[in-house]
């Protein structure tokens, strides 16, 4: 399979909006190109949105939830549909795996290792339906006899996400959405709207009720319309912290529920024990997964000062091998950046890195045995200052800092010296070192010798990088309300 085959996307209907059940069309003729980034070609079109196709969106949500049979079924019987998601994300499996490389430059390996999980994520939170305590008795304290605990649906959620790995973050955005109860207005990005469509495709083929899912594909501008419409109830985000601060701040005006999935700025905090070269290759085979584009990346590396140049030519040493290419050739490490402005970005910070005073150990162009596509070598810059931009501020590429510090209490202040607070590693022989430096880290996650994130155990971040979590049990609770019932009488279907 080569990205630069004649493939189509296999998207069946790619011009409309899945609406209230229906495959609807678009209130304007107004379309977006996808565009591979290997190639820049245009890989497939589809309709974008306008104000009012969110509106009619929203209302197919809000009808299906205030009326429809979705909130008042039992888990077990949402837990079914969860299950045929879960087998018909299978079988579209290598339909994904053919679009999401076309449409970011994800290596296709890359892929199929992240595809491989997607399903298991919708039998999750299918099992839990027997085992979440949705309804819980609880003894009064201020009058009356019984009391219980009902975790019941947020209400109408919007779904926002990003075009970097959209079928995992919608499957865990969906699947706890409607295990809870909820209903959902898909929102895909521009650049990757592939999977969303994909997805409202398997929504049809297992006969979920009309109006619980809904998919459109709209800019950032449209994308607004959703976040304020007052009959959304919730919104879902994974993105920028700029936007998500938006976001929070339209719905401050009137209370609305989200959560936020944000960005990072991570550390990688090396002990004086550990090996560097083997750091170096851990490190930079990990920033190979798309091509940087993660917000849990270990961009800032943190190392003993005396122990910095021979990391920084470890590091230099590693990451100019990295060959890059077609995100579908086996031999290929890295493939492009998914988009030209994504590049300018990329290419605007290592400029900064160069003007701050870094020293550019590699990398820092595009390469030369490639003419076309967003590519750009792999990047890493020695004796940065923590408080320079290319240390705090996400570049979202490619770029590595190596950050000298004095101590180990130096580097735990130098790796918490950030507004983010998403994923971090520590990296020792010492898995007790390990725990207590690890312990002391303000981040959402903390890896030992690795880049580790698990959403299967939950995924989310501190300060800046975001609200609630997504992923594991915790995953569940930001689309459920609690509501506190007291009876003076037992009731016949009392829990416990």
């Amino acid at each position: 399979m080569s990205i630069t085959s004649d493939t189509r996307a296999p998207i069946k209907t790619a011009d409309k909006f899945y609406i209230g059940g229906e495959w609807v069309d678009p209130s304007s003729s107004s379309t977006i190109d996808v565009i591979e980034p290997a190639t820049e070609n245009v890989y497939f079109t589809v309709a974008e949105a306008q104000d009012a196709d969110v509106a009619r969106a929203v209302g197919a949500a809000r009808e299906a939830f205030d009326h429809g049979p979705w909130p008042r079924m039992t888990h077990a019987e949402r837990a079914g549909f969860l299950r045929a998601i879960s087998a018909a994300v299978k079988e579209r499996a290598d339909d994904v795996l053919q679009v999401w490389p076309r449409e970011s430059g994800i290596m296709f390996p890359v892929a199929q290792g992240m595809m491989a999980g997607v399903p298991d994520a919708y039998d999750f939170y299918a099992d839990l339906a027997d085992s979440f305590p949705f309804e819980e008795a609880a003894t009064p304290t201020a009058g009356g006899n019984y009391g219980m605990i009902a975790r019941e649906p947020v209400g109408v959620v919007g779904a926002i996400v990003p075009w970097n790995a959209p079928m995992t973050l919608i499957a865990y955005k969906l699947a706890p959405a409607f295990l809870a109860g909820c209903t959902v207005i898909l929102k895909a990005s521009p650049e990757a709207p592939g999977a969303p469509l994909i997805m409202a495709e398997i929504a049809e083929q297992v006969g979920l009720p009309k109006g619980v899912l809904n998919v459109l594909t709209a800019d950032r501008e449209v994308s607004e319309s959703l976040v304020r419409d007052p009959r959304v109830d919730k919104i879902a985000f994974t993105g920028s912290t700029a936007a998500g601060k938006k976001i929070a701040g339209i719905l401050a005006d009137r209370i609305g529920r989200f959560s936020l999935e944000l960005g990072g700025k991570s550390a990688a905090v090396i002990l004086d024990d550990y090996d560097l070269e083997k750091a170096a290759a851990t490190l930079s085979g990990a920033e190979c997964f798309l091509s940087g584009q993660v917000c849990s990346s270990l961009t800032r590396i943190v190392v003993p000062r005396r122990r910095h140049d021979e990391m920084l030519d470890s590091l230099a040493g590693t990451f100019s091998q990295v060959k890059l290419g077609d995100p579908f050739d086996p031999t290929v490490q890295m493939g492009p950046l998914a988009m030209q402005r994504q590049r300018d970005r990329v290419e605007s910070y290592i400029e900064l890195g160069k003007s701050e005073g870094a020293t550019l150990a590699t990398g820092g162009g595009r390469p030369k045995d490639l003419e076309r596509g967003w590519f750009i070598e792999p990047t890493v810059f020695g004796n940065v200052d923590n408080s320079w931009r290319i240390a705090q501020e996400e570049i979202f590429g490619p770029v590595l800092s190596v950050i000298p510090a004095e101590d180990e209490e130096d580097a735990i202040r130098i790796a918490n010296d950030t507004v983010y607070g998403l994923n971090a590693a520590v990296f020792t022989n010492d898995a007790d070192r390990a725990r207590e430096v690890g312990g002391r880290l303000r981040s959402g996650t903390v890896g030992h010798n690795n880049f580790h994130t698990d959403f299967g155990i939950g995924f989310g971040g501190y300060k800046q990088s975001g609200i609630h979590r997504e992923g594991g049990v915790d995953g569940l609770h930001p689309y459920l309300e609690n509501k506190t019932l007291i009876f003076e009488e037992k009731p016949s279907n009392y829990p416990g």
